[in-house]
């Protein structure tokens, strides 16, 4: 089990084209994602789940990436949200 934690940085926070870029990127690797933020978790492959988080600018995310892939999943989902969030 790999996780690391981003803080949210977009002053829209976590709105519908990122989270769909997103769930998008999360699709990608055969690991199960998880999202948690202050206002619960969520499945970072449906981003009806990560649209219910919520998340603010400022607020910490903490993305645990378990199974087949996930280092790779880490590394690449840590990139993505750096350059988009």
């Amino acid at each position: 089990m790999k996780s690391f934690t981003h803080v949210i940085a977009d002053p829209a926070g976590l709105h519908a084209r990122p989270a769909g870029m997103l769930a998008k990127e999360a699709v990608a690797y055969k690991c199960d994602i998880t999202l948690a933020a202050p206002g619960g978790t969520a499945d970072a492959k449906r981003l009806m789940a990560i649209m219910r988080l919520a998340a603010k600018q400022g607020m910490e995310l903490t993305v645990t990436c378990s199974g087949e892939d996930e280092d790779a999943a880490a590394e690449g989902l840590e990139k993505f949200l750096k350059e988009n969030l």
